[in-house]
């Protein structure tokens, strides 16, 4: 244990570097941050897909479902947890942009009390909650009582999961994109080992896969607070730690309206599959599987929008307004490229990619089928994902929300509902989406020059 210890702390000092984003070449240091940002993404998209494997391989299809179901409730709960913590991204690349180091720590420490609070309340919300959900979301009969274990389980640990999550933002509002990558590789590993012994060796099912989440994220957590503690950045202060009202004030400000933007557009998806669920069974999950594609083709447009936040708050902070705009501008060029090929993979080869994840012929040709659709929102996506990146690392995190639940429901929805009144075919339903992003492309021009203008006033 201690060689391995040693292990992973001289690859940890190998690996952290943190990125000055306020001189020098961006196109460069952007590509360098954003894959760190995307292999973790990868990995923690991967995470989950473990859980569901082992459980297939080693328990019951009531197991199965139970982990399916009760993934799905927490993703409300680490949803809204993701969106306040990027708000502190955000938070602390404009004080490093500014090289306040004593507002870096305030919002340090103070993001962390904070946190701990947040997830000691979820904690005891989803404990309370638990039966509600599970009825809500109509878990089968035979799956009841293990999703409900599931739940109280990762419920349970939410101030763990608090914590995992905010201390990958920490670091990349400070520039570091490996300690979070590093944190991830060390929780998957973990989570394989714990899924094994606790669902193939002792036999927990789906209770198992749900401690074995929570204890491979809480090793985490302490891999993460050593590194903290050994940091000699003097960003990492003791007397920081504490409750901080203009802290909080401001995670709140900045993260709601993306929490809530985050909450409506993922009830936009659901109710465009339950739109989908009254054409069959067939078609149904061939939207399930082009959704399980969906989710990795996101990825990539989702580094992207992370990185262009924390450069652009770098440089609002260091007062460089036409930097972050070229940042936006080089941001958009480098997604337009990779958005293509992914593109043409999608349109082209979405047999292929759906293939993964089915073998049944007809539910490949339904998840294709709309795939082809969603081939070119992922040039779109690409392209929205910089502004919207942009938007938030210059705090008008408002907007974002509102450009976000205008394209769901004025756009996607509305559409595919007409679509299948009409007896359209899945490409067609699918369509809606791509057309959402262009309303929110076009409301994203639109606000360019206004934001433009408010950061130039916020400076004189």
């Amino acid at each position: 244990m201690l060689k391995t210890c040693k292990f992973i702390y001289i690859a940890y000092n190998s690996v952290v570097k943190e990125i000055d984003f306020i001189s020098g070449r961006i196109l460069p240091k952007l590509i360098r941050f954003s894959l760190p940002i995307l292999l973790a993404l990868f990995l923690q998209a991967m995470y989950g897909a473990v859980d569901l494997l082992v459980v297939g391989h080693f328990a019951t299809s009531a197991d199965v479902s139970a982990v399916s179901t009760g993934s799905q409730i927490m993703q409300s709960y680490t949803g809204i947890i993701s969106s306040l913590a990027s708000a502190l991204t955000v938070m602390l690349g404009q004080a490093l942009g500014r090289k306040d180091e004593s507002a870096v720590a305030d919002t340090i420490g103070g993001g962390l009390i904070l946190f701990i609070i947040i997830g000691a309340v979820m904690s005891v919300l989803a404990l309370l909650t638990a039966n509600l959900f599970t009825n809500l979301m109509n878990a089968p009969t035979e799956a009841y009582e293990m999703t409900l274990q599931y739940v109280r389980i990762c419920g349970g640990g939410l101030v763990v999961i608090c914590l995992y999550n905010l201390l990958g933002s920490i670091f990349r509002g400070l520039g570091n994109a490996n300690t979070p990558l590093l944190a991830v590789a060390i929780a998957c590993v973990f989570n394989i080992f714990g899924d094994l012994f606790f669902v193939a060796v002792l036999h927990m099912g789906a209770a198992g896969t749900a401690i074995a989440t929570v204890m491979a994220q809480a090793i985490s957590v302490i891999f993460c607070a050593i590194m903290i503690i050994k940091s000699d950045s003097g960003l990492f202060r003791k007397q920081n730690l504490r409750f901080n009202r203009s802290i909080n004030k401001q995670v709140f400000k900045l993260g709601l309206p993306l929490a809530l933007q985050d909450l409506l557009v993922g009830l936009s998806f659901l109710v465009l599959l339950a739109i989908v669920n009254n054409m069959g069974l067939e078609q149904s999950a061939g939207m399930g599987v082009a959704e399980k594609v969906c989710m990795f083709i996101l990825l990539l447009p989702s580094a992207l929008m992370q990185s262009v936040a924390v450069i652009t708050a770098q440089n609002i902070g260091a007062k460089q307004i036409k930097r972050a705009a070229s940042a936006l501008k080089e941001s958009i060029v480098l997604a337009l490229v990779f958005g293509f090929i992914i593109a043409l993979i999608t349109y082209f080869k979405g047999d292929v990619l759906s293939s993964i994840f089915s073998s049944d012929v007809n539910v490949i040709k339904y998840s294709h089928e709309y795939l082809k659709a969603y081939a070119f929102d992922c040039v779109l996506t690409c392209f929205l994902f910089c502004f919207v990146g942009y938007y938030s690392g210059a705090s008008f995190t408002t907007f974002t929300m509102l450009q976000g639940i205008a394209g769901a429901f004025l756009v996607r929805i509305p559409f595919a509902y007409i679509m299948a009144q009409r007896g359209g075919s899945l490409f067609q339903i699918g369509i809606a989406t791509p057309l959402s992003t262009v309303l929110q492309i076009i409301l994203c021009f639109i606000a360019y020059p206004y934001v433009k203008k408010k950061m130039e006033a916020k400076l004189l």
